[in-house]
């Protein structure tokens, strides 16, 4: 017997709003199964369990705020005994539910009074009054007809036109999305001031002549269609990965005044949303990814994270980070660590610059690549290590 809590998405987060349950007591689960949807300051967040058995009692129901750690369901292991307190709560919910249900039969209900019996999660409620859809007209998919998130995302995409709806929603939508946008930003703010309080960090700083990378992506690409090509970017987060291999003491994070490197590498990418602040996602086991896989794993993580469909382990697994903001012109990033993480890895634009190399003086496209350190865990002399290496697989572009 186990109980499924509220995970912590990050070191920031202290409490969260159950949105929707994805099972219902009785249901099998398996290990990395969406059981769950809980919002947070940075948006809504798919909950994942993480081993199997039966979903015995569901303890916290949709809409309530409750802390990181509290017993959201008790899950109880294949082949195991139910609890004597959960046996006899099935024995009497039938009846009560019949009763309910009895007087009911004989009075159908018209159909302008179904609209208030309708079972809808709040998450899908709040999308439905934001794409202007009729409910009623809406059939549930959920646990006894209950409709959830896909079904009004459904109906949206069949509607010939939204519906131009009354004067009142545009505001209320304002506030919503200007309420989110001040809840993600002072998310942002704990954690960076937790960071700058708590981790004592060092910066270090190379250039990387992308010249011979920049070649062959180019050469690669050209073989491809639009759909397939590869963005520098993900040259970028293997090289990080490989790095990683190389020095694995950046791998990993700070916790209870101990240094504890990961095995696994499981790359952060900061990600912008639409309506202001960040998320960094995790790419999970970036190493083992091909460049193709890497690709299509990032933009399935950019395209869920603008829609608000991340799990949890994305959110709390990554051991590094990397920020990316060369797109938007920015040619030098100083990154603040992520705690519990000890290190951050920035880049910025590739610019055409002076360059050097055997005596010789050319213009080489360059890229500035940035470390940001965590003082407990490493040092300088490990840092430029591993900056050295990031330059060392890009160079040898051919084996990322």
């Amino acid at each position: 017997m186990a109980e499924f809590r509220m995970p912590s998405l990050g070191a920031d987060m202290e409490e969260g709003i159950l949105v929707e349950w994805k099972v219902k007591t009785g249901d099998h689960v398996k290990r990395g199964d969406i059981i769950a949807e809980v919002e947070t300051q940075k948006g809504i967040i798919e909950i994942e369990v993480f081993e199997d058995g039966v979903v015995e009692q569901i303890l916290v129901q949709p809409g309530e705020k409750v802390p990181v750690g509290t017993a959201l369901a008790i899950i109880r292991a294949e082949g195991e005994e139910e609890r004597p307190e959960t046996a006899e709560a099935k024995k009497t919910t039938p009846s009560t539910e019949e009763k309910k249900a009895a007087p009911e039969k004989p009075k159908p209900q018209p159909a302008i009074k179904r609209e208030k019996r309708i079972r809808i999660s709040p998450l899908a409620r709040r999308f439905a009054a934001e794409l202007a859809i009729d409910l009623s007209k809406v059939d549930g998919t959920g646990p006894d007809g209950a409709i959830n998130r896909a079904d009004v995302e459904r109906a949206a995409a069949q509607a010939k036109k939204p519906e131009k709806h009354v004067p009142e929603q545009p505001p209320e939508k304002k506030e919503r999305a200007a309420g989110f946008h001040e809840g993600i930003r002072k998310a942002i703010a704990a954690a960076m001031a937790r960071s700058n309080r708590e981790i004592p960090h060092y910066y270090l700083e190379t250039r990387i002549d992308m010249s011979r990378a920049l070649k062959g992506l180019e050469a690669e690409n050209r073989k491809r269609s639009v759909k397939e090509r590869i963005l520098p970017a993900v040259l970028l987060i293997k090289a990080v990965a490989l790095a990683l291999g190389d020095v694995p003491a950046l791998n990993g994070y700070w916790i209870d005044g101990v240094h504890r490197p990961q095995e696994a590498i499981h790359i952060g990418f900061a990600i912008s949303l639409r309506q202001g602040g960040l998320v960094t996602p995790a790419i999970h086991h970036a190493d083992l990814k091909s460049l193709d896989e890497l690709m299509e794993a990032l933009r399935d993580l950019i395209i869920r994270t603008r829609a608000g469909r991340l799990r949890s382990s994305e959110m709390t697994d990554s051991t590094i980070t990397i920020t990316n903001l060369g797109d938007i012109g920015v040619e030098t990033v100083y990154g603040v660590i992520y705690p519990p993480q000890v290190a951050l890895t920035g880049f910025g634009r590739i610019t055409e610059q002076p360059w050097v190399e055997n005596g010789m003086i050319g213009i080489r496209p360059v890229l500035t690549a940035t470390l940001a350190g965590d003082h407990r865990a490493t040092d300088g002399h490990t840092g430029a290590r591993f900056l050295d290496a990031i330059n060392k697989h890009l160079q040898d572009w051919e084996k990322l």
